[in-house]
């Protein structure tokens, strides 16, 4: 029989013992949590498909101006492959969802450390359909995933807390008006475009994913590029009833969609955000709502344009947070900014949680 006394003093000194023990285990798990990023990964992920609105990085620097100066100067200060003079519609829904910006598809191997975000798979330039952009169609970007799901780098877990971004800002339109002479068969095209569009949201559904954003069509006759002919002083009213056109039929389509998959998925109203900064630019501190800040010296040139012998031909305004366009078609920081912040007064965001 253990001598009482002995008892006594051996408790003290097993108690200390069993607190030094929990401690070690506590301080081992958080060395784990450190080397290992999947113990204390967010549980939201961001996958996005699309065009020129959504990419941040995989288009070919061969392709584009947004691998060249001045894209990029605001944000992260020199070009990364962002149609903007910073941030696009991809890092505000990111910043929405609290997530960090998801790695671009070219990137994804010097980048590792960021998958735990979700990936973008969205080149500029491309559409539903292909396009005269040499990139992936939207079809091929689901394709992407597909094969890095079968791969294991993303297993169910991550999809079924995952959100999918899909941008589709008429880069189809833009290739079919260059390639057909006449506009006649322009209606049956934009629904085909539509109806393409819900096939791809059913295919990313079918991947496991828990909610499916898709922007709607901003308001074409407003870009620079159709502007431009009227002195960037008004609206192309003809385009943009074909805007209303592909949004109504888009509209009905997620509405259809939803009834079979319980509001799975949902619009993001780009044209009246477009449109409400466009309308009253000033409560956004936007100065220049329909004039570009950076332009080509002459039509021969674009933002970003330079010459055989590497001389710079565009034009930057003084100060790009005053306009809401940065080029002849996207938004610049400031202006994907203010189109993000009304999007959150109209409440067209609260759909995209869960």
């Amino acid at each position: 029989m253990m001598d009482l006394s002995l008892h006594k003093q051996l408790f003290p000194l097993l108690s200390l013992l069993l607190i030094l023990f929990l401690s070690g285990q506590r301080m081992q798990a958080d060395a784990n949590s450190l080397q290992n990023p999947q113990l204390s990964e967010p549980t939201k992920k961001l996958f996005v498909f699309g065009d020129s609105y959504a990419d941040t990085g995989n288009i070919r620097k061969s392709l584009s101006n947004s691998w060249k100066d001045p894209y990029g100067i605001t944000f992260p200060g020199k070009p990364a492959g962002r149609f903007s003079d910073g941030r696009v519609l991809t890092d505000y829904i990111a910043k929405y969802l609290g997530v960090k910006t998801p790695v671009p598809y070219r990137f994804r191997k010097q980048m590792a450390q960021q998958l735990k975000y979700g990936m973008n798979f969205a080149v500029g330039g491309t559409g539903v359909f292909d396009t005269s952009t040499p990139g992936p169609n939207m079809t091929t970007q689901i394709q992407l995933l597909e094969q890095l799901i079968h791969d294991g780098l993303y297993i169910a877990s991550d999809l079924t807390n995952s959100i999918a971004l899909v941008s589709v800002a008429g880069n189809d339109y833009s290739h079919y008006l260059a390639t057909h002479a006449s506009p006649q068969g322009l209606p049956y095209f934009v629904a085909s475009v539509v109806n393409q569009t819900t096939r791809n949201l059913m295919r990313i559904k079918a991947l496991g994913i828990k909610k499916i954003i898709v922007g709607s069509l901003q308001p074409l006759g407003c870009l620079p590029q159709v502007t431009a002919f009227s002195s960037f002083q008004q609206c192309n009213a003809s385009s943009n009833t074909l805007v209303a056109f592909h949004n109504n039929l888009l509209n009905q389509a997620v509405t259809n969609l939803n009834q079979s998959w319980s509001s799975s998925f949902a619009v993001l109203n780009l044209y009246d955000s477009f449109m409400s900064v466009l309308n009253h630019p000033t409560t956004h501190n936007i100065q220049n709502q329909l004039r570009p800040c950076c332009v080509g010296v002459n039509s021969k040139y674009s933002c970003g344009s330079v010459d055989e012998n590497n001389v710079k031909m565009y034009r930057v305004c003084n100060d790009p947070k005053s306009a809401f366009f940065w080029d002849l078609v996207h938004p610049t920081q400031a202006g994907w900014h203010a189109v993000y912040n009304k999007l959150r007064t109209m409440n067209a965001l609260q759909g995209i949680q869960f």
